[in-house]
């Protein structure tokens, strides 16, 4: 590496990115942020040739080491050809353009005069220097050919919401494997970082710190430290206490406490704590569904059908489940589930809403679903609600499992149905059947986004 003509430390060069990309905003230097920079520089020394950084979000990951850490290494040497991923090609593009707006600031041309960009390929996802190196933004899946690297880099491979999917993390491990990784230029000196938040057990960094645990070195920082430790990387060393936090003058006790509660259990563990919970069928605990002895006076009532699009032995049911809505509960009241053909399954809604008269009627609107929501809405008497997803069942479910374990989701303590119901529940998404967990998401994620019209439903179609 050629050595740039000045005293600074990475970590502080990292404090003068943040002070040029947030004009205004205060830099509130960490350790965790002294630890980081350490292990860059290890990379950059070809001691770290494979690194994987857990850390959670919106703790300068990406300022670090997408965006400070690449101009660090042109200002050392203007020939390194450096590749940098991530999920999205609209964030990737972002993290090129901020180091771009680096290197063309005045004190960066003072710290490191050699580094020059071409002006005829100076483009916001790829600028080349005059020395024949460069910054190449693409995206997971994305392409490649052509390029190559001496310094590959992926900044969360994937979103909250892909890494929910088995299809996308395995896509995402197939195209690390066949192609990004295949980019590396030297592989004898070259190195490949990955930071990003866990969100699953068999995400991207959970796959190859199980596959190849020798090779890849790993920082993994918690949000909240659980029990004495101490956080370690190649002979850098900070002492953490129970209790301690990762940064907080950032955020403290209140804020982390609160995040918890709107996270929940599966979500804060994995994205602040490095510590995924495996979700083979374990995505509710036992513990998180309480009951409740008598039926809620003076509450809204809503029903939420799941209605299958056909009714033969080996496929879905359709599922109503009815619930009483009171200011910070929701009482399940009733589940009925039934395999009727498409007249059958109208005229038992039909005789359902008369019999409840709910304030609201979900129903997903695809499939036989379309149907019932024109047919039903001809009638002109019935409030229902079309309900559009454009997520997955897993990323539905898991998204409502947060009031499950801040007990707001009452159960019955006895009924005919409750045992079938929370095995589905307990087992999902793994069970056979997955009608019951699908009418429960619908309502809960439903009542979240509209909790505040409970004193006056909107019925809409």
């Amino acid at each position: 590496m050629k050595a740039a003509d000045n005293n600074l430390e990475f970590r502080d060069f990292i404090a003068q990115c943040f002070t040029t990309l947030n004009p205004g905003t205060t830099y509130l230097p960490n350790w965790h942020i002294d630890l980081i920079a350490y292990a860059l520089e290890q990379a950059m020394l070809g001691n770290a040739k494979r690194l994987i950084i857990n850390m959670p979000p919106r703790s300068l990951k990406s300022i670090c080491v997408s965006v400070a850490w690449p101009a660090w290494l042109l200002g050392h040497n203007p020939a390194l050809r450096i590749m940098v991923a991530s999920y999205s090609q609209i964030l990737s593009v972002k993290h090129s353009l901020d180091t771009r707006k680096i290197i063309t600031s005045s004190w960066y041309k003072d710290m490191f005069p050699q580094v020059k960009l071409c002006k005829d390929q100076n483009l916001k996802s790829k600028f080349v220097t005059t020395d024949g190196g460069f910054r190449f933004a693409t995206s997971m899946g994305g392409t490649a050919t052509g390029e190559g690297g001496n310094f590959l880099i992926i900044d969360d491979p994937l979103s909250s919401t892909q890494a929910i999917s088995s299809l996308l993390r395995q896509r995402a491990i197939e195209w690390f494997e066949q192609t990004f990784i295949t980019r590396l230029d030297d592989k004898k000196k070259g190195a490949i970082v990955i930071v990003m938040q866990r969100l699953h057990s068999d995400d991207l960094a959970g796959y190859l710190i199980k596959k190849n645990s020798k090779i890849w070195k790993t920082l993994k920082l918690q949000a909240e430290v659980m029990e004495d430790h101490i956080v370690e990387f190649m002979g850098k060393k900070f002492a953490r206490k129970k209790g301690d936090l990762l940064h907080p003058k950032r955020e403290g006790l209140e804020e982390i406490t609160q995040l918890k509660m709107e996270l929940g259990e599966y979500s804060f563990s994995a994205q602040y704590q490095q510590s995924p919970i495996p979700t083979q069928g374990h995505m509710l605990k036992p513990k998180w569904l309480k009951r409740y002895s008598y039926r809620p006076e003076n509450a809204n009532i809503y029903h939420s059908w799941d209605s299958a699009v056909k009714t033969g032995i080996k496929h879905d049911y359709s599922v109503c489940t009815i619930w009483a809505v009171t200011d910070s509960h929701y009482y399940l009241l009733e589940v009925v589930r039934t395999k009727l053909d498409y007249p059958e399954l109208k005229h038992l809604i039909i005789t359902l809403a008369g019999r409840d008269k709910p304030d609201a009627i979900l129903i997903e609107d695809k499939a036989s679903g379309s149907s019932l929501i024109q047919d039903l809405h001809s009638e002109n008497k019935f409030p229902v609600i079309a309900i559009q997803s454009n997520k997955d069942k897993i990323h539905r479910f898991a998204s409502i499992t947060p009031l499950f374990e801040a007990g707001r989701v009452l159960l019955p303590e006895t009924s005919s149905w409750i045992a079938e119901y929370e095995l589905e529940l307990m087992s999902f998404p793994m069970s056979s059947h997955d009608d019951q967990v699908d009418s429960t998401s619908q309502f809960l994620n439903y009542i979240k986004r509209h909790s505040h019209r409970l004193t006056g439903v909107v019925r809409l179609v």
